[in-house]
């Protein structure tokens, strides 16, 4: 198949550092080009790969994160050519999902990575169900609003190279902690565990944007008096592995439902147990009581009481977890086979009295405001009032 692969501009594919949609992009898409496919990638300057790389902006416009029209701007390059691919798989937000919902062309896949906040909810609503929408965990597809069709689940996944397995831990048996700087994450609650536990916290956090900086100071600053933890700020996506792979055990203390969560699958590759609150994917992810434990959510004591017996668990388990499930291997193949349901249901389509209908709305539109015309307004007199005038008219 010819597939145009849209990533969002924000970060370089694949990722320097933070940037775990970008990383699930790089490893998707190589994998698509292995698999026999031709993929143009659409990224951001500096990105690197092994399909065509399309690029709009020269530099990543990372500070301007969330930015509507740079957004726009991006995505609409890759839908420009649309005509040009079999399938066009769309990574970004709001902007690809609408031109996905509303153009003509070929169908466009697009996958869900974040959570089903209020605004979402009202976004996907409003476009309907013309995108042929991908979960990245059977959790996330269940929380979809009434009346959104998610067709479709692929768990991420990650290069088992790049995460190579270490049979034992570091000598210091030291915990890890992985994540931004937020409430949903918890780097607090890591500290907290490991202050009580007397225990070495190893910690890499993403701590880049003001309300990360924020919550940092307000909130997992103060606790870090007297604690022996050790802080990689914004460090590389090395520095996270380094970190996981030399741990006891990898604290992901989540208060929301985790979409996925990309630190899960990368511990256990690297053979590190994790100890996490059951919610969102989690239930997934981890196989509790062999390659980590779930505890009730918001429950300390008992999250406590499980990071003391990670020891216990079995590391090479942890590693049998992703070779089977969270691979890049697994995931290049859950979405070929999205893509060929996909395209087989786009070529079996008929051409619908409501497609002809549209097509037909459409031409009068452009008619009503040609100049030197005069709109027809479906319902209203054929003469209308001499007060009112229109675009052309003297």
């Amino acid at each position: 198949m010819r597939i145009l692969e849209i990533a969002p501009p924000w970060f370089t594919v694949p990722p320097t550092g933070y940037g775990g949609i970008e990383q699930v992009v790089a490893q998707l898409t190589d994998g698509l080009v292995d698999a026999g496919h031709e993929v143009t990638l659409l990224a951001s300057g500096g990105s690197t790969s092994k399909a065509t790389v399309q690029t709009v902006f020269d530099v990543p416009p990372s500070a301007e994160l969330g930015s509507t029209s740079h957004e726009l701007t991006h995505v609409v390059a890759g839908y420009h050519r649309r005509e040009a691919f079999d399938l066009i798989h769309d990574h970004s937000g709001f902007t690809g999902a609408a031109f996905g919902a509303l153009l003509d062309g070929p169908p466009v896949v697009h996958t869900l990575h974040g959570p089903w906040v209020p605004q979402v909810e009202d976004f996907h609503r409003a476009v309907g169900n013309a995108l042929h929408r991908v979960a990245i965990s059977e959790d996330q597809r269940s929380r979809a609003p009434e009346g959104v069709t998610v067709g479709h689940m692929v768990h991420n996944g990650i290069s088992l190279t790049e995460h190579p397995f270490r049979t034992v831990p570091d000598a210091d048996l030291h915990l890890a902690f992985v994540g931004r700087a937020n409430v949903e994450k918890g780097p607090e609650v890591a500290v907290r565990v490991a202050r009580l536990l007397g225990r070495h916290l190893k910690m890499a956090v993403k701590i880049n944007e003001p309300a990360e900086q924020a919550y940092w100071d307000a909130h997992v600053a103060p606790l870090l008096d007297g604690a022996d933890v050790e802080v990689v700020r914004n460090g590389t996506k090395q520095d996270a592995i380094d970190i996981m792979s030399g741990a006891e055990a990898t604290l992901f203390p989540i208060a929301w439902p985790e979409p996925f969560g990309l630190v899960m699958i990368e511990s256990m590759a690297v053979g590190t147990p994790v100890i996490a609150y059951a919610a969102g994917a989690s239930l997934e992810v981890i196989d509790s009581g062999r390659t980590g434990v779930l505890v009730p959510p918001g429950d300390l004591d008992a999250f406590i009481a499980a990071v003391r017996s990670a020891g216990s668990l079995d590391r090479a388990a942890c590693r049998a977890q992703v070779v089977e499930h969270f691979s890049s291997t697994a995931m290049v193949a859950g979405y070929e086979a999205v893509f060929a349901t996909v395209a087989e249901q786009h070529a079996r389509r008929p051409t619908s009295d409501r497609v002809a209908e549209l097509r037909r709305q459409r031409s009068l539109d452009r008619r009503r405001t040609a100049p030197g015309t005069r709109p027809v307004v479906i319902g209203a007199p054929a003469t209308p009032p001499a007060a009112v005038r229109y675009a052309g008219q003297a």
